[in-house]
Order: C-alpha cells, then sequence, then structure tokens
C-alpha cells in the first residue's frame, strides 16, 4: 500500500465526553505515523433512515468517508443492552452501498458498563454489511469507567496494550 492508511473512527456516542470517544481518543494517540487517523463527528446530522431513492447530503458524504477510508475503527458504548440508535441508523443508510462495508477492513471496541449485548449485536450488523473483521481486532471493554483517569485517559497498561493489539490488527488486514 503506497501513501498513508487512511481509518476512519466511528463512535456510536453523540457525547464528545463519552468513554467511547475518550478510547477513540487515546487511538488517535497509538496509531503509527502512516496512519492518518480522523474521527468522524457528524453522526447526529444524519437523518432517520427512510429507503427513498433521494439521499440527504449527510447520508452522502458519511458514505463517501467511509467508501474513503481503507478501513473503520468503531468504538461504541451499550444503550439498554444494545447497539445506540444513531449508530445504527447511519449504518443503515449504507447498507445499499456497494463502496462502504463490502469487504472492509473494520475494528471494533465496545467499552461499556457491560457491553457484551451491544458487542455481539454489532458484530452481527458488520457481518451482514459484509465488512471484513480481522482476527484481533475486537475488544470487549467491561467496566470502562474503572479503566479511565479523571481526563479520560487509559489508566492502566493491559487495557493500553489490549488496545494496541486492536490497532495492529486492523493495520494489518489493511495492508495485506
Amino acid at each position: 500500500m503506497k501513501g498513508k492508511i487512511k481509518i476512519l473512527g466511528i463512535s456510536g456516542s453523540l457525547r464528545s465526553n463519552s468513554s467511547a470517544s475518550a478510547i477513540l481518543n487515546v487511538v488517535t494517540g497509538l496509531v503509527p505515523q502512516n496512519v492518518e487517523f480522523s474521527i468522524y463527528n457528524g453522526l447526529a446530522e444524519i437523518p432517520a433512515f427512510n429507503d427513498s431513492n433521494k439521499i440527504p447530503e449527510p447520508v452522502a458524504h458519511f458514505i463517501k468517508l467511509l467508501s474513503d477510508s481503507d478501513g473503520v475503527f468503531f468504538c461504541i458504548p451499550e444503550y439498554a443492552f444494545g447497539v445506540p440508535g444513531a449508530l445504527k441508523n447511519a449504518l443503515d443508510w449504507t447498507v445499499s452501498s456497494s463502496t462502504a462495508f463490502p469487504n472492509k477492513p473494520v475494528a471494533l471496541i465496545t467499552a461499556a458498563t457491560g457491553g457484551d449485548k451491544a458487542h455481539a449485536a454489532f458484530l452481527l450488523t458488520l457481518k451482514a454489511m459484509s465488512s471484513r473483521i480481522p482476527e484481533g481486532a475486537t475488544l470487549l471493554l467491561s467496566l470502562i469507567r474503572s479503566k479511565l483517569n479523571e481526563k479520560n485517559e487509559v489508566k492502566d497498561i493491559a487495557t493500553l496494550d489490549s488496545i494496541r493489539v486492536v490497532i495492529t490488527s486492523l493495520i494489518d488486514a489493511i495492508q495485506n
């Protein structure tokens, strides 16, 4: 692969100070120099999904960002034992896109109090969209608040090492 690897980071939370967003900010500081890691912040602007032929501009922009990326890095919370509605809504818009997810390497970190149900459900959604989930590119971080300090930084080496494994797995899948 020539040039920089482009990875789009997407938080499943609309709150900028959420644990999911905090983990994406940690990832930003851990990616190697040959990776351009950008975080998508337009989830709140995406309208409710409908299957009309007219694609709203925020959706077209989202699909273009996904299509232009070499890989996608999700970090999601768990709401009511499930995937956050705003994120699922945005992904529903991409289902008919032939360029957004088919065979695209994706990584998933679920950062929540529990998180196992949202993690499993989101993996099913990613598979339904024909994305490629590399070995080692998923991580469930339960009891996430106990792993972050007051500045929303990861405070233990084991968690940082686990996040590094996810990053490396995604980058390796993109390069191979």
